[in-house]
């Protein structure tokens, strides 16, 4: 059975090899998601979304995770940890995807595909991320 789940796996594959080969095609990388997704529309709909949509709002998207990772620059993150965050940060952020929901996706995730600790790392970052979202700058102020 495909799932959004499996949809965000298939991303984080894409946005993993464009992080190794920025020069990719982008067509390449749309039939590789429709394939691996079995030509499931709705699934395919979603992910195509939320690839170009981490690529269109990437320099936001990692400004907001370098001043939530206290000590880590997005550069020095592990490739899989820092696409698992982009993944989260825009569903959370431009995506509509509830925080909870998109934190918990992004710690399994992080967990099957990542390091020992990424789990923990993505968790203790977005948790972060979240609450920025959740209170704006502009809060409070008149």
């Amino acid at each position: 059975m495909t799932t959004r789940r499996r949809a965000r796996e298939i991303v984080l594959q894409v946005l993993f090899e464009e992080d190794l080969h920025p020069m990719r095609e982008e067509t390449d990388a749309d039939v590789f998601l429709s394939r691996r997704l079995l030509g499931n529309p709705a699934l395919v709909e979603f992910a195509r979304n939320l690839w170009k949509g981490v690529r269109e709002h990437r320099l936001e998207i990692d400004k907001q995770i370098g001043r939530n990772s206290a000590n880590w620059s997005i550069k020095r993150m592990a490739t899989i940890d820092r696409n698992v965050l982009r993944i989260a940060t825009y569903e959370m952020a431009y995506g509509g995807i509830p925080g909870p929901v998109a934190i918990n996706e992004a710690i399994e995730i992080a967990r099957r595909y990542g390091g020992l600790n990424s789990g923990q790392f993505v968790n203790g970052i977005l948790d972060r991320i979240l609450k920025e979202i959740a209170t704006p700058a502009s809060a409070g102020q008149t």
